[in-house]
């Protein structure tokens, strides 16, 4: 049976890309993908990156795809209201999908289509990446938890992207009956191959940062926003230098913080390099001149798909207990290693046992590469399908 599947995103990611190109090739999937907003390359600059830029891999190849008419006054994905697609109402009644598959809760184009789904008697489900441990207020946890007891069970199906995710719908009354493992991956066989194709010339790319060719390098990649903790790595840096003259580390991003970073490394004489801003195909550049990830985010990182990347490319992983990916992929030394968060002395003594002890760091990251394989986008495209199988059929 050819299922007719409808997805709602409130814009292209180039996350998501991969996965609806893999479910638009399987044989049992008729997919079509809406769009509530267009990013610009200065929208992607306010959003964090700093500079304005279009992704360099192609987001809208492969499947089909529709943009919405957004109605908001303020278009954007900042706020809840940024997105307004009242047109995905009728499309949804006029399509008669098998089910539709909303990506959370926290922009009104979801609960428009929701809202359309339940009229229409169309299986809704959701994929989302909340966890338990994000930092609220007692008020706004006293105040949302009888709301998402409410809502939150009356989904047809859930799409589970990891450990944690899973522990959150539990946490708000999702029947585990309908809980279907769609983890959150990447193009595991583009990074492999490329990162492996750039480590040829590792000399070169660590060349083009400063880096010196026999040093050890943590590498952190991301915007340089608070949430990200990007002071917490330049600090752990400074203390575990201090033991390890051959350490260095390299910031891939850019963002706000930037120049209290730069600051920073000034002031203490760091031996850290910014590479700024790298776009798709320049990331895999980064992993081959790395030894080490780090990426010590807040409990706001509801997974981190940059931790796929790395160990996709053959590096071990060092996150903060609150990154969401954490219990499925960095199992503490077997593919890397887990500090509490915001504890930059526990961090700065995993990056020197790390720095000095090279056969483990290769141990690692060979492990991590082998289990991050189950982390694919196929799986991640069966899980679909099998939520697809077992949904109640439409009304």
């Amino acid at each position: 049976m050819k299922y007719r599947l409808g997805i709602l995103s409130t814009h292209p990611i180039q996350y998501f890309s991969p996965w609806y190109r893999a479910l638009a090739q399987h044989p049992d999937v008729d997919l079509t993908v809406y769009y509530a907003f267009r990013q610009t390359p200065e929208g992607q600059a306010a959003a964090g990156f700093r500079v304005p830029f279009e992704w360099d891999r192609p987001l809208l190849e492969g499947y089909r795809y529709q943009f919405l008419k957004n109605r908001s006054r303020r278009p954007g994905t900042d706020n809840f209201f940024g997105c307004d697609t009242p047109e995905i109402a009728d499309l949804i009644a006029r399509e008669r999908f098998h089910a539709f598959l909303v990506g959370g809760w926290h922009s009104r184009c979801f609960w428009q289509a929701i809202h359309a789904c339940r009229k229409t008697g169309t299986p809704v489900m959701v994929r989302g990446d909340s966890q338990l441990n994000t930092s609220r207020s007692w008020m706004r946890r006293l105040v949302k938890y009888p709301f998402y007891r409410w809502f939150i069970p009356r989904f047809d199906g859930y799409l589970v992207v990891g450990q944690r995710a899973r522990e959150y719908l539990r946490h708000y009354g999702a029947s585990e009956d309908k809980m279907f493992s769609a983890p959150h991956a990447v193009d595991n066989r583009y990074f492999s191959e490329s990162a492996d194709e750039c480590r040829r010339d590792r000399k070169r790319w660590r060349q083009e940062w400063a880096l010196p060719p026999e040093s050890t390098i943590f590498l952190f990649v991301g915007k340089l926003v608070v949430r990200k903790r990007p002071m917490d790595f330049l600090r752990a840096i400074r203390q575990a230098a201090s033991g390890c003259p051959g350490l260095f580390g390299l910031v891939a991003g850019d963002g706000p913080l930037r120049s209290e970073l730069e600051s920073y490394v000034k002031a203490y004489h760091l031996p850290v390099r910014f590479s700024g801003f790298l776009n798709q195909s320049q990331l895999p550049r980064a992993y081959a001149a790395a030894d080490v990830l780090v990426l010590p985010s807040d409990g706001s990182e509801t997974w981190g798909l940059v931790v796929n990347e790395a160990m996709a490319s053959g590096l071990p992983v060092i996150v903060s207990d609150a990154v969401g990916c954490g219990p499925d992929l960095v199992l503490p030394e077997r593919t890397g290693d887990v500090f509490p968060a915001g504890d930059v002395q526990a961090l700065g003594a995993v990056m020197g046992q790390m720095a000095s002890d090279s056969e483990k760091r290769d141990r690692l990251g060979a492990a991590a590469r082998a289990h991050i394989a189950g982390y694919s986008l196929e799986r991640a495209v069966e899980g679909v399908v099998d939520a697809l199988r077992h949904l109640p059929a439409r009304a």
